[in-house]
């Protein structure tokens, strides 16, 4: 064990540590969720510390050894070592102070051994007079939040992306194939399963846009801020290079806030990305509940799709196969969805200048990004990529639906086509059939009428229901009270 201080006293820390005083009182202090800082979030707050040590450097207020030894331990940090070194509970008090502590003790100690010396030589290497120098936790943890974001939304747009390809390939694939179109549950008119699938992939493409556009939102930066975004305590050079060097360590496009107290004290842009996360769950949902239909039986449901089969679905039905990734998919959705409510609650409970619910915020932002792109990823390379059709069945249920009746109405009227359906019922037989008993139209040419090319078409034509013009009143008499005679023939149009 070794001995850190801080002013309220003397902890005793293990020896291997990184860590020192403030993270093990916070250790203690907030042992509630049972999870840690997210690693994004700490990745972010290291290039952060990197940032500001260059800034410090450029200033003549750190010089070149203790620069490069910081920048040196953040890019280990950023790399992804140490992550053991960091275990703050994510729901903590102090809007982040104790993440920002950690942060410090992690770096200047993992500095202190690159520069051949020991944990906790504070007077060599000080957490707070080098790695924290002209920063606060106020700046600093909502930039490094705004960098973990902007990161993360960079991975969700390309697994969007990769989400929409996937439903357009089977756009694509299915676009010959003719169902029924269901409103309400209950058969409604004829449409090609190309469509089905081509309308999921415009909502994704939607959704990729909106990812693109709130990146915009979140690109400004308190950094240089200090405590309540007025700058006190900090040089006016290190205010402006922070930010540009933070720029360069991420490739990101972060840029200073132009109003620094703004960006300190309101985190209503968060809400919006969180309000465009949210929307794109709610697509999701939407997508994985008319997957789970569309394959749901299969022998007594609608079993127009088969889904992949991934794992044994029952422990006491053999054979049962379950839509998991559908139903994994809508769960994270969920997930999202009730993240986006604590975003909302966290920024309008934020008082004066700070918001001290800021961890909240953050832990469940970046919940919702990751859980989009896993599950995004994961929906399309586990389940839409390997979805078949079942051509026979829907064939079979667009021949038992009374699709074909919509189809007819522009040409024979909405009255005339319920007759017929009634007409249909009674004689116990289909639509079609009963088209072509009545001699207004073969099967064959019934079937021309749902061709995909004509459902694919939008709107029609009068020469769409040539077809039903019949010149040879003896071989085709149309309806019993001879009504429709039009150019010579009978029919109902």
């Amino acid at each position: 064990m070794r001995q850190d201080t801080d002013a309220l006293g003397a902890t005793a820390l293990p020896e291997g540590s990184l860590y020192g005083v403030h993270t093990a009182r916070a250790v203690a202090n907030f042992p509630v969720s049972g999870q840690v800082v997210a690693p994004e979030l700490l990745i972010a707050y290291a290039w952060v510390k990197a940032a500001c040590a260059l800034a410090n450097q450029d200033g003549g207020h750190l010089d070149a050894p203790r620069t490069a030894a910081i920048v040196a331990a953040c890019r280990e940090i950023a790399a992804g070592r140490h992550a053991e070194q960091f275990p703050v509970d994510a729901l903590q008090g102090g809007a982040g102070t104790s993440t920002n502590m950690n942060v410090n003790e992690v770096v200047a100690n993992r500095a202190l051994q690159l520069m051949g010396r020991q944990p906790g030589d504070s007077e060599f290497l000080s957490p707070l007079g080098h790695v924290n120098l002209h920063q606060s936790t106020n700046d600093t943890y909502p930039t490094a939040l705004r960098v973990a974001a902007l990161t993360l939304l960079k991975d969700l747009e390309t697994a969007a992306s990769r989400l929409q390809d996937a439903l357009q390939a089977k756009e694509t694939a299915f676009a010959h194939i003719v169902k029924v179109g269901r409103t309400e549950l209950m058969d409604a008119v004829p449409m090609t399963l190309g469509m089905t699938f081509g309308a999921f992939a415009e909502a994704v493409a939607r959704d990729r846009w909106r990812i693109f556009k709130c990146r915009e939102r979140i690109k400004q930066v308190p950094l240089g801020g200090t405590a309540v975004g007025t700058g006190l305590g900090a040089p006016r050079a290190f205010i402006f290079k922070a930010a540009e060097h933070l720029r360069h360590l991420t490739g990101l496009p972060v840029s200073r806030a132009e109003n620094l107290v703004d960006a300190t004290a309101n985190a209503d842009c968060f809400v919006e990305v969180s309000g465009i996360l949210s929307a794109f769950a709610a697509n999701l949902l939407k997508i994985a509940s008319d997957l789970r239909l569309l394959a749901s039986g299969p022998h007594t449901g609608l079993g127009e799709i088969r889904l992949p089969a991934l794992q044994a679905g029952s422990s006491i039905m053999p054979g049962k196969v379950n839509p998991v990734i559908p139903e994994c998919v809508g769960q994270a959705a969920l997930t999202v969805m009730g993240n986006h409510q604590t975003v909302t609650l966290v920024a309008g409970l934020g008082q004066l200048e700070i918001n001290q619910y800021l961890p909240l915020l953050a832990h469940k932002l970046l919940e919702s990004i990751r859980l989009l792109r896993d599950a995004s990823t994961l929906f399309a390379d586990k389940c839409v990529a390997g979805i078949d059709a079942d051509e026979t069945r829907c064939r079979e249920l667009v021949e038992k639906s009374q699709a074909l009746a919509t189809v007819l109405v522009p040409a024979l009227g909405y009255e005339t086509v319920a007759r017929l359906m009634d007409e249909a019922r009674a004689a116990g037989r289909s639509l079609a059939a009963h088209l072509d008993a009545v001699g207004l139209l073969p099967q064959a040419e019934a079937a021309e009428l749902l061709l995909p090319k004509r459902m694919r078409k939008l709107g029609f034509e009068e020469e769409d229901y040539e077809c039903l013009r019949r010149p040879g009143a003896d071989r085709h008499p149309g309806p019993p009270n001879g009504e429709g005679v039009k150019g010579g023939s009978r029919c109902y149009l």
